[in-house]
Order: C-alpha cells, then structure tokens, then sequence
C-alpha cells in the first residue's frame, strides 16, 4: 500500500487533531456519553459478540461507556495490538475490566500480545475505528500509518457482506465536507458520532 501523506491531507489530518485535542474533558466526557447512546441502538451492536474498540489517544472519542455496556451484556471486547512480525498491521487481543496495559511505542496502551487471548480478525462482528475526520460517504481519514488499512485489506477482495462490520467513530466536529478515497481504503459501514450516525453511500 503505497505511502498517501500529502502536504494537503497533511494540513487536514494536522487541523482536525487540533481541534479534537482543544476540546475540554467536560465536552470529552459528554461526547463520550453521546457515542455510547449512539451505539447502543445499532443492530451490529445488538447482535454482535465480538467487538473490537480502542483506548483513546490525541482527542479521540472515548468508547468507554460502551464498553462497560458490552461486558454487562456479555459480550467480547478486543483492543488492537501492534503486530510484532507483520509490520503495520494489527492484532487484536482480549480486554477485560480492569486489565494491566502496557503502552506501546507510540504511547498507546494496548494489552500484552498472547496468543491464548489473540482474535482472528475475521471473526471479529464489528470494529470500532477511530477517525481523524470523515464525510458522508464513508471516506474516513486515520493517523495516516495504514494499520487499520492494512489489516483489513480482505474486505475489499470480495465483492460479498463479510464480517467484520466495520464503524467509524468520531467527534461530531471532524466531518468535512469530501474526502479523497483511494482504492486501497476499508470503507466504513457507518460512522458515527456523539451527535449523529452516518451510513455509507
């Protein structure tokens, strides 16, 4: 997958973090309480068993709450783990309450890598992508490192629904108008925010 940094993503992926990062914990928390609102009545939620999500870094939207609900409800939880022997992609490891984190080297905490709590990524039901901005049509824009690209290429090789279901998840202040799309990008299914959900065209 070819590198897509450009100086003109660059400025939006650098103006979008700011303005995630300049949002104070009163509006972090309540967006955060309206994402978990959000979420909860979606079907693939619903009916989903194994969930992957995220721990939040640089602004991005908390999915906590949601997650406190997904163990009520019985429900899997799994975090992305940097892949130790594929570089730029991702594993996905068990997560339970009150579980030790390690960070790793970009800071992120993530849960230690054991191949007894390791999911196959196509068993996954759904995925919770953080975003750095998005529009309409389900063109999303990451931290620009392709992980989330990457490990999940093999949705773009069949042309039939395949699990897992992917949603991005985002502050309601990251959607722009248009985003490019290249042809290597995972689509997301829907995206939601705090204010409002969004389906893909």
């Amino acid at each position: 997958m070819p590198n897509t940094s450009t100086p003109a993503k660059n400025q939006i992926r650098k103006a979008l973090r700011q303005q995630r990062r300049s949002l104070s914990p009163h509006q972090q928390k309540h967006a955060s309480m309206g994402l978990c609102r959000q979420l909860s009545l979606l079907p693939e939620f619903i009916f989903g068993q194994r969930i992957a999500a995220y721990i939040p870094n640089d602004g991005e939207i908390d999915p906590q709450p949601l997650l406190e609900l997904a163990w009520r409800l019985g429900k899997q939880i799994y975090l992305p783990v940097l892949h130790p022997f594929s570089t730029g992609r991702l594993l996905f490891m068990a997560h339970h309450p009150h579980q030790v984190l390690a960070k790793n080297r970009f800071g992120i905490p993530e849960p230690l890598c054991d191949q007894d709590s390791h999911c196959p990524v196509w068993t996954l039901d759904l995925v919770l992508t953080p975003l750095v901005g998005f529009d309409e049509n389900g063109n999303r824009m990451g931290m620009g490192g392709g992980f989330y690209d990457r490990t999940f290429a093999f949705l773009n090789d069949n042309s039939k629904p395949r699990k897992p279901r992917m949603i991005g998840v985002a502050h309601e202040c990251q959607k722009v108008d248009t985003l490019p799309n290249e042809r290597w990008d995972i689509m997301m299914n829907k995206i939601v925010t705090d204010k409002d959900i969004y389906s893909a065209r």
